[in-house]
């Protein structure tokens, strides 16, 4: 149903230069989806998550969010959306010099009034949302592995009860069984707190166990979306390599 749309991208296309990055993607994104975007290095995975939350220049085409046109939206619409929208990047990009409590303190210092007392508690209710516990809220980022250091970002990410929660390559760095653990997060936040959810990610076992559609990107272009089983149907040659490839069989997703 059209009112169930929180994305809609028509024909975006982004360009650095002579370089264009981002060729014409057009696609939508219903409510309470985990929608997974897969491509090759260099693809423009991590150029559309940006654009699309307007943290670079599109050349052409349009993003809308929540119903609400970025490239139109007043000041005051284009905070809102913020709120309404977590970012996770990739390898966190948490604040060297801050507490990981203070790092999930951040957006609401900048979008919220409220008293210091409030940040921390509701920091801390985020971080033991995705697995912290109290005595790791003082630490550094230079103190924690980097399993804990994605369960920062994604608490941050959280800060503000945002409706649409972005994520770039969530798995990434981490041995399996760290990056099992991401994924059951993931599922999990998502249901309990009725997201929908927007990951890059080349992790073919997060493709199989966590989303729900996948779209696949080469060249800057959308060669294929849909369930696994739709993808595995496609003839491209990159796909096939890719999910029928040696790692696409350990990862069982055939």
């Amino acid at each position: 149903m059209e009112g169930d749309e929180v994305i809609k991208v028509s024909d975006l296309r982004v360009a650095f230069g002579p370089h264009e990055v981002v060729r014409g993607l057009s696609f939508k994104v219903r409510r309470g989806e985990i929608v997974g975007l897969v491509g090759a290095s260099g693809s423009g995975k991590t150029v559309l998550l940006r654009t699309m939350l307007g943290l670079l220049r599109k050349s052409s085409g349009s993003v809308e969010i929540m119903g609400v046109r970025l490239e139109q939206a007043t000041p005051a619409e284009s905070r809102r959306i913020g709120g309404r929208c977590g970012m996770m990047f990739q390898q966190g990009a948490l604040f060297s010099s801050l507490t990981l409590r203070e790092n999930v303190e951040f957006p609401m210092r900048e979008y919220l009034h409220g008293s210091d007392a409030m940040y921390a508690d509701v920091a801390l209710a985020k971080l033991g949302m995705v697995g912290l516990s109290i005595e790791d809220a003082d630490k550094l980022p230079s103190e924690i592995s980097g399993g804990m250091t994605k369960r920062v970002a994604i608490a941050r990410a959280l800060a503000l009860d945002p409706d649409i929660l972005f994520l770039d390559e969530p798995t990434s760095g981490l041995d399996p069984i760290a990056a099992g653990e991401i994924d059951r997060l993931i599922r999990t936040l998502q249901r309990v707190l009725n997201l929908t959810v927007f990951m890059a990610t080349h992790d073919l076992n997060s493709l199989k166990s966590v989303c729900t559609r996948i779209i696949a990107l080469y060249d800057g272009r959308i060669v294929a979306q849909g369930a696994m089983h739709d993808i595995l149907a496609f003839e491209h040659p990159w796909l096939r390599a890719y999910f029928q490839g040696e790692r696409g069989r350990a990862a069982q997703i055939s």
